[in-house]
């Protein structure tokens, strides 16, 4: 069967994450100073999805809990998480339900995250 036939009547969604632009992050309320988010396919209601996360040189995200599986892709930049290890450009990280963190970008930094299960603010 062609890929076309076998998608059809599926969405298909295509986007450019280095032009479009990204919003305030206001995913757990106010937006949080040098962070900016754009949303792929996420629903707010579950706090499950995926979307690409910007943060400013010196940005920092707050302090939160899992309540579910959180993996995310450094596409760019580097952070500097709670533990003090530096995530680069490339590296796949996963964080367990339960696990608590939060990440600190120098010199800024774009992640692509992945959420199956709302995040608590600590």
């Amino acid at each position: 069967m062609a890929d076309d036939e076998s998608n059809a009547g599926r969405q298909r969604i295509v986007t450019d994450g280095t032009n479009e632009k990204f919003r305030p992050y206001d995913r757990f309320g106010p937006a949080i100073a040098g962070m900016s988010w754009k949303p792929l396919r996420y629903d707010a209601a579950e706090g499950t999805g995926s979307f690409l996360l910007r943060f400013d040189p010196g940005a920092a995200s707050s302090p939160h809990e899992h309540g579910g599986v959180e993996e995310f892709v450094v596409l760019d930049g580097y952070l500097i998480d709670a533990d003090g290890r530096r995530l680069e450009r490339g590296e796949v990280v996963s964080f367990a339900p339960g696990s608590r963190h939060h990440s600190l970008a120098p010199e800024g930094c774009t992640i692509a995250v992945f959420l199956r299960g709302r995040n608590r603010l600590l």
